[in-house]
């Protein structure tokens, strides 16, 4: 058995960024990932202008330029009405764009630069399977150990005792179930196939949106190959499938002409992955020794691609508020309280802004018949921004900055 002073399930963006800071800040911490790298097909890829900020002031961003990655800096949405412009080129900072990046390499980043710090563990492979309480209070985690590949046996139950237990294991939170914390469910109209098309060099650039009669769809500018995502309606997903390979690709031709001849590339339903979209936020994100954050505290819908962000900025608000307590050797209630009040309004207002898009915007459009008109007016919200240019800043700023961006500590800082 092993002790430390702050224990993080999952080796996401939450946990690699909370454990950085806390290391930096002399923090015992160990990682605990269950797979045995981050070599992992993540979809939502998206670093976002506030995160590109955050890693310049920790001396990373020289290292995160040299990364293969795709820069985003307009979002185009064509609409059966017309299209609509979104620039982030106003975007205030250094950053005024989002970066397309393998999320693998982002997290490699952060590890690599972590395990300089004496005070940093990570420790793949390792699975948590239980907590360990005392007199009521979590006092750490029971895990089990992989083999070396993913999938092979677990092996004997092991003991990690901590100070702090922090759930950043997703959506699934094994943590949040053990502990009992419940989420407040808000429901979402659709689901999302995830594919891959090739991209040529002619290609438009950036993200590409597209509405029209029931159907709606999102392409990614990857350099090579468009990251594709075709929005269904909930729980339609077998039903569809049922109709065979043959009825995406027609779907999406109806929507990109200029792609019919590339949907060949998606020989099977193996090559088209389904997101299960889900909407929820932890009504108290703490108890005693253990807190969530990360989509174990609040699942995000796609629509802005900030899930990755928000985490990130729950993992630096939550080393700079527990960084000394930690240090002191014991975490309070309070510290706990301190982390949720301040990330649980920019969360709620996220979500509040992806729960009107699903309401007016998806929602409507993927219950419309294919034999409404192709002049059909765009939505509403559309149509505010073909009308009113200043206001496509807004989205463009709540996505790529949102509503509190956080800031790395002092003590967290380098110097490149």
């Amino acid at each position: 058995m092993t002790d430390t002073r702050c224990v993080i399930a999952g080796g996401g963006p939450a946990g690699m960024v909370l454990g950085l800071l806390l290391a930096r800040a002399g923090v015992a911490v160990t990682v605990l990932e269950k797979h045995a790298d981050f070599l992992r097909d993540f979809r939502g890829d998206t670093v976002h202008a506030s995160t590109l900020t955050l890693l310049d002031e920790l001396g990373l961003g020289e290292q995160f330029a040299a990364l293969p990655k795709r820069l985003v800096d307009h979002v185009t949405m064509q609409t059966d009405a017309g299209t609509v412009e979104l620039d982030l080129q106003g975007l205030p900072g250094a950053h005024q764009h989002i970066a397309m990046v393998p999320q693998w390499d982002f997290l490699e980043l952060l590890a690599t630069d972590a395990a300089r710090e004496p005070s940093f563990t990570l420790r793949h492979n390792c699975e948590v399977t239980g907590l360990l309480t005392e007199r009521g209070r979590v006092v750490g985690v029971r895990y089990q150990e992989r083999g070396a590949e993913d999938g092979a046996p677990l092996g004997p139950e092991r003991e990690l005792r901590a100070e702090l237990t922090v759930a950043c294991d997703g959506r699934g939170s094994l943590v949040r179930e053990k502990t009992g914390l419940r989420s407040r469910v808000f429901g979402a109209p659709m689901d999302v196939w995830w594919f891959r098309l090739p991209r040529e060099a002619d290609d438009p650039v950036g993200a590409v949106g597209r509405l029209s009669t029931g159907q709606f769809a999102v392409m990614l500018d990857r350099g090579d190959y468009w990251q594709c995502a075709y929005l269904i309606r909930k729980g339609s997903d077998a039903g569809l499938r049922s109709e065979g390979v043959e009825s995406l690709h027609r779907r999406f031709a109806e929507l990109h002409p200029w792609l019919a001849d590339r949907m060949g590339t998606i020989g099977s339903w193996d090559d088209v992955k389904l997101l299960a979209v889900r909407l929820d936020r932890v009504r108290r994100w703490y108890a005693e020794g253990v807190l969530l954050i990360g989509d174990a505290a609040h699942a995000m819908s796609p629509v802005g691609g900030v899930g990755i962000n928000l985490a990130v900025a729950d993992g630096v608000a939550a080393a700079r508020i527990l960084a000394g307590p930690l240090r002191a050797g014991r975490v309070t209630l309070a510290d706990l309280r301190r982390v949720q009040r301040r990330r649980w309004w920019p969360t709620a207002v996220i979500q509040r802004g992806q729960r009107l898009i699903h309401r007016f915007v998806i929602e409507p459009e993927l219950s419309a018949t294919s034999g409404r008109s192709s002049g059909t007016r765009p939505p509403l919200a559309l149509q505010l921004l073909r009308r009113v240019p200043v206001l496509r800043s807004v989205p463009g700023y709540l996505v790529a900055i949102g509503p509190l961006p956080e800031h790395a500590p002092s003590w967290a800082r380098r110097r490149v």
